[in-house]
């Protein structure tokens, strides 16, 4: 075999690979876009948990909307307040104090309180028990019990008590994973310093209610007769409607105290230190 037939295209390859070479190194001069350097510090400094909380596609896309575009050194819900610290200067911005929320299961139609119209035996998975009839209890608007926001919360704040939803506060990060993954839209974000909140979510007519669960609201107005200014009631459920920074503890208490299935609950259920 003429070894010229074998050194000739060795020869030809290497240098059409040099050549690429050298396009590839000049198109990345000619293309090459600057990273700002705050970008990557913002990056470094936020929690990489990529919930889509912020409302942008994950941590990365966070990083170059506050290193670029100006979004709000706030905007990430789960970092608290050593984060804003940390981006703060980083930006060279001053620090507000990011007014804490978390998630609330507004129901307390656990399975000692709440009945079902049937025995549910299938997927422990709350989309799946709703699209049977609405769930298996009686109350349409109650937690189903199926799990689907403890398995959506990536923060273990969430467990599972008698078969209702139990939110941690201390654990929660304010995710919004639960809120979303809920098919009853009974859990919502509230103030952490919230000092009372309505545990129900049911616009049924008082009777019916009573027929369902024993803690639901039934829409009979003492709250409102007791603060007026603290409570309203629409669609025959309670709302509460205080300055939560500034509420009358004596009505609010009193409120609290008179409503007669205690579907008022006194604040966040925190665990004992």
């Amino acid at each position: 075999m003429d070894i010229s037939s074998i050194i000739i295209p060795v020869l030809a390859l290497g240098a059409l690979g040099i050549a690429f070479a050298a396009l590839l190194s000049y198109a990345s001069h000619v293309f090459h876009v600057a990273v700002d350097r705050r970008v990557e510090e913002v990056r470094e400094a936020l929690p990489g948990a990529n919930c889509g909380a912020c409302g942008y596609p994950g941590c990365d896309g966070l990083a170059a909307a506050i290193a670029l575009d100006g979004a709000p050194i706030n905007a990430c819900p789960i970092g608290g307040q050593a984060l804003v610290d940390a981006l703060a200067e980083i930006m060279g911005q001053t620090a507000e104090a990011a007014a804490k929320e978390v998630a609330v299961v507004l129901c307390q139609g656990d399975k000692s309180r709440a009945k079902d119209k049937f025995e549910y035996d299938g997927i422990a998975d709350c989309r799946a028990i709703a699209g049977h009839h609405g769930g298996n209890k009686i109350c349409f608007y109650g937690c189903l019990g199926g799990g689907s926001c403890k398995d959506a919360c990536q923060f273990d704040a969430i467990e599972m008590v008698n078969g209702l939803a139990i939110v941690d506060p201390e654990k929660c990060t304010s995710c919004r994973k639960c809120v979303d993954a809920c098919p009853k839209h009974i859990i919502e974000m509230l103030p952490y310093e919230q000092k009372s909140m309505v545990k129900c979510k049911s616009k049924d007519a008082g009777k019916i209610v009573r027929g369902a669960c024993t803690v639901g609201c039934i829409g009979c107005k003492i709250c409102v007769k007791q603060y007026p200014e603290g409570f309203v009631v629409e669609n025959w459920l309670a709302t509460a409607t205080y300055d939560i920074a500034n509420p009358d503890q004596e009505k609010l208490e009193l409120a609290i105290d008179k409503c007669p299935t205690k579907c008022i609950h006194p604040g966040l259920e925190r665990k004992a230190e």
